[in-house]
Parts: C-alpha cells; structure tokens; sequence
C-alpha cells in the first residue's frame, strides 16, 4: 500500500515535507532545459563527430551531428574548455580559461597540462606543421606558442594586439583571426610576431575558419552573421544572418559549417550557399542564476539572470523572452537579478558589476564596475541599491559609480550570496558559512535568524513575511519563520547544486528563488538549465 502511495505521489509530483507528512507542494517543470552550461568553442574529429566546450560546465562535449544527441566527453575538473581543436595525430587541445591551463587529451585518453599560469587562456589552434598556438583574451591580451609536449614553457609572441580571439591557420601558413576589440580580422606571422589588417567594419568578429578552399568565414557575434572574407582584397560578404551571441564556428573534412550560439546553448548547421540554419540543439535558456518575480494585472512575469543573457519567463506557461543578449547588448554575464516595479538589477560576480536597467524593456539605465565579486544586489526605494559582495565579505551601499557614492556596511561577513527585503531599512542575506541573518542598513548590526544551513543561495520573502531560501547543498527548498527561525522543507531531491570548478565560487551560478501570486515558489535549476514552479497544494 505504502508502495503504491508514493508511486502516486511521484507521478503527481507532489513533494513530501520532512516530517513525512502529505506534501504542500506540487512541482511542475515550468521552462524545460537544455544540454550544456552554457556552449563556446567546437571542432570535428575526422569522422565529423562534433566537440564543443563550456567554460562555466567545466567540461567539453560530443554532439552527433546526425541526430543532435549530446554526451559528455570530458567532465569537470578537466574538461573546461572555452576552444578546441584536434591536431594531426588526433590529439584534442583545449584552453581552460578561468584555470589558465592548456590541456591536450591523447588519443589513448591520457590528459597532459601543457602550459599553466596563463589566466584568460582563449582561443587555441594547430598549424600544418603541428604547432601549436593559444592566446589570452580578456584576462589578458597575448598570442603564444605552446608545447605541444608540455615540456617547454609557453612562448610569448606579441601582445596588446586588442583581443585575439578564435583563430586559424591559413593555405599560407599564416595566423588569420579577428580582433575582438576593434572590430578586424588580422593575419599575423607566428615566427616574427608581424601583424597586419586583412578587414575591418565589423562589430564584435568572434572567431575565423577557414575551409578547405581557403575561403575564411568569420562569425560577428554582436550583428548575429557568418561572413565569408576575401583574404586578397578584405571584401566581405553576409552569407547568414542568425540570432545574435555567436561564439564560434569551425567545418568538418566535408566543408560543412557548424557555428555555437552561447545565448541560446546551441548548435547549429550553415548552409554556405543559402544562408540556412539547422538546429542540431538548443535551450530555451542557456545557464540561469538568480531570478525574481513580479505581478501585473494579476500574472506573475519571471525575470531570469541567464548568464549569457537578461530574459523574461510567462509564469503561466514558461514562454521566454529576450531582452538582453551577451556582446550583441550592453550586458556583462549577469549572474543574478532583482526586480522591483520600474527597475531590474543585474549582478556578475564575474566582471565585478551591477546594472540598473528598465524591467520592462531592458534599456540600460547605469552599470557599474569595481565591485569585489557581487553576488546579488537589491534596490531600495530611494534608489540606493545594496550589494553582497562575496570577494569583499561585506554588504555595500551604492548610490553610484564612485567610490565616494558607496558605503560599506556590515563588515566581516562569511561570503555575501543572497539578499531580500526585511521590511525597512533592512535586509536578509545569506552567507556561504550557512548563516541568514538580518541586517540592519542605518547601524549594519547583524541579527542571526537561522544557522547550519547547507549552502543558502537564492532567497525571497513572501507577503506574510516567510523566508523560502535554496538550502543547495542538501538539494531542497525550506521556508523558514524568521520569529522561530523554524525551517520546514518544501521540495527535496531539485536538480540543483552544479559543482564548483577552478576559478569559481563554490556557488558557481547561483540556484534563484522567487515567491509569486498565491505563494507560488519559482526555483532555477542549474543542473537541468530549467525553471520549475512549486505550487502550494
């Protein structure tokens, strides 16, 4: 009987309370996910398997270009990759750019670091010869030859030359790649470190390839276009127009064009000669963090900090929209976002920034920089907005970019992660050492409602005043009484909880909460790339 209870149960997806009684909520999958955590670099091995890699996934994927089905090939904590190429003997060279490692796979399976110590590592590709070549950009702004045997130390080319990115070599044993920062695709002479303008015009080039004709196709991430470059001459010609944040593209030994679209997690074929696109994967959403919620005429609207991407999320039925996407909007990698009746503000720990925008059209209002690692961050009502900034350890009142408009209160917090409202002049923040607290904004006095929690992230407060946290570590959501500090949970056993890698918080993107009309709870899924709604019963 027993059996066939919770059988019943799971089909239902009703969530069962610690206590074991009947479940209060029932969970729904709101925004279905998608393969990767988020999609950069790609190659084909000889026989036109594809290779893409993900620097927030910390791992490098198969992607069957027949079918689009998608395995892992190589997991974290090695598999990080933001480009890669296979070389002549079958040895797949990939950059791990937060760790500042060039890695090679050999074709037994064993995995060297070739070069470390090189923060921001890029774009990485083989020449005909064998040699191999990487560049930073970013996190630095250099081209170097790598050792493809890992026993010399990198060797520095030319730098400052304004962002090298996805490179490859061409007929002429030159280096062609574009230049992210101003707007060029370039050549340069790897033994003598010459560099000279092959075009120019575009708007942010991502990356080039060749195939094999020679004909150089390159990728502009901030208009959406493949663009076939004339190498004698510079002349460029549109040959597809797709959606904007294109990352990279690379062909297989047919001459078949496969291009990787960050913002929208996919994969997709080009036709060279008719510009049409075929979508081997992709994801209503790329990487969610942070998310809140705001209702209008009766309906809640979701607003998703989406990493590669600002959108918003019809809490009726999980429809997506776009209102900003990465290097075709000013956005930088939003990590988190609060929203209140005219205003969203956007957090990146990452690029130390928040950004005020108008919720309702995404214009860019203010973005400010310098901040240590902010990892969520609220508006007031007087336009004052607070920061947690996690690489600092304390809460932060902004009032502009200066430093002079910025306060710091509430010192000597264990990491800053999530912030919520608690009534006025007041916060709640949640800290990596599993503390909530209340903080005071006029004296920065702490009070501790709650402790032993496992990984508090994502946080909101309902209209009765109930605190609902992503307890992540334990997989769960609990509401807690912030009179009590009694914690109830509500939904165990939630894809959340994406492992920390190298060069990341151990929050890495953050699991959002966000309560809505009649006590609906949204919870991002950063395992699935999802959203799901948990419905009081």
């Amino acid at each position: 009987m027993m059996k066939r209870f919770t059988t019943w149960l799971a089909a239902t997806g009703m969530v069962l309370l610690a206590s074991g009684a009947q479940a209060e909520y029932k969970r729904e999958l709101l925004v279905t996910g998608s393969d990767f955590h988020g999609v950069h670099g790609i190659t084909a091995n000889s026989d036109g398997t594809l290779f893409v890699g993900s620097v927030v996934g910390g791992a490098i994927y198969r992607v069957d270009p027949a079918s689009g089905s998608v395995t892992t090939e190589i997991k974290t904590p090695t598999g990080m990759a933001d480009d890669l190429e296979f070389g002549p003997d079958g040895t797949l060279a990939y950059t791990s750019f937060l760790s500042g490692i060039v890695r090679a796979r050999r074709p037994d399976g064993k995995i060297d670091e070739l070069a470390s110590g090189l923060p921001g590592i890029n774009s990485i590709a083989w020449k005909q010869d064998g040699r191999l070549f990487a560049t930073q950009v970013f996190l630095g702004d250099a081209l170097y030859e790598i050792d493809p045997a890992g026993a010399k130390p990198a060797r520095k080319i030319i730098e400052g030359m304004g962002g090298l990115n996805g490179f490859d070599f061409g007929p002429d044993g030159m280096l062609y790649g574009p230049l992210w920062f101003k707007g060029q695709v370039v050549k340069v002479n790897v033994d003598t470190g010459e560099l000279n303008v092959v075009a120019d015009g575009f708007k942010i080039p991502a990356a080039a390839n060749f195939d094999s004709n020679g004909n150089l196709y390159v990728v502009d991430t901030a208009r959406g276009q493949v663009v076939r470059v004339d190498i004698s001459n510079g002349d460029k010609t549109v040959i597809a127009s797709v959606p904007k944040s294109i990352d990279n593209l690379a062909f297989d030994a047919n001459d078949t064009l496969y291009i990787t679209n960050m913002a929208d997690n996919g994969v997709y074929r080009i036709d060279t000669s008719t510009g049409a696109a075929t979508m081997l994967t992709e994801g209503e959403l790329a990487m969610p963090g942070g998310l809140d919620v705001w209702n209008e005429g009766g309906k809640d609207t979701i607003y998703v900090a989406d990493l590669f991407a600002y959108r918003g999320v019809n809490a009726d039925n999980g429809k997506v929209t776009d209102f900003l996407r990465m290097h075709a909007d000013t956005l930088e990698y939003p990590f988190n976002v609060r929203v209140n009746k005219d205003h969203a503000v956007l957090s990146s720990w990452f690029t130390g920034t928040v950004q005020k925008v108008d919720r309702k059209t995404g214009k860019n209002i203010a973005i400010w920089h310098n901040f240590a690692a902010p990892h969520d961050a609220i508006e007031l009502p007087d336009g004052t907005v607070v920061v947690a900034e996690l690489g600092a350890g304390q809460l932060t009142l902004a009032r502009g970019e200066k430093p002079e408009e910025r306060t710091a209160i509430a010192k000597g917090l264990a990491g800053p992660l999530g912030l919520a409202i608690a009534g006025k002049n007041a916060v709640y923040v949640t800290e990596l050492s599993g503390v909530l607290s209340r903080v005071d904004l006029n004296t920065g006095n702490k009070t501790v409602i709650a402790e032993g929690l496992a990984l508090p992230e994502g946080i909101d407060v309902d209209e009765k005043g109930i605190i609902y946290l992503a307890e992540v570590a334990l997989k769960q959501v609990v509401k807690i009484d912030p009179a009590t500090g009694e914690k109830t949970v509500i939904a165990s056993n939630l894809p959340i909880g994406l492992p920390g890698i190298e060069g990341i918080p151990p929050s890495n993107v953050p699991t959002g909460i966000a309560v809505g009309k009649d006590g609906v709870v949204y919870v991002t899924s950063d395992l699935e790339n999802a959203i799901y709604k948990l419905t009081p019963q």
